[in-house]
């Protein structure tokens, strides 16, 4: 089973998307709200090398934000990723 995780804000769209897509598809995901937390938002940003929120980190490897993994499931790249996670 992938170890998924997924950095976020509580106003951020993207995050919403995300999280509606990996909730479809039954994922089971870690959330990490960095709403309220300034200085791990910057640590994570700058751990990754990414700018915006979400940041989505599958088996340890930065996938990339939304855009990048609504792209993996348009392919059909996304289950193979995932290793078919387990449902919720």
């Amino acid at each position: 089973m992938s170890k998924v995780e997924v950095y976020t804000t509580t106003y951020c769209p993207y995050c919403r998307a995300a999280e509606a897509l990996l909730d479809k598809k039954k994922v089971d995901y870690k959330k990490i709200d960095v709403t309220h937390d300034h200085e791990l938002k910057r640590r994570v940003m700058e751990q990754f090398s990414w700018r915006t929120v979400p940041i989505i980190i599958i088996d340890d490897k930065v996938i990339g934000g939304y855009d990048q993994l609504a792209a993996l499931e348009r392919t059909s790249k996304l289950d193979k990723i995932l290793n078919h996670v387990t449902e919720k």
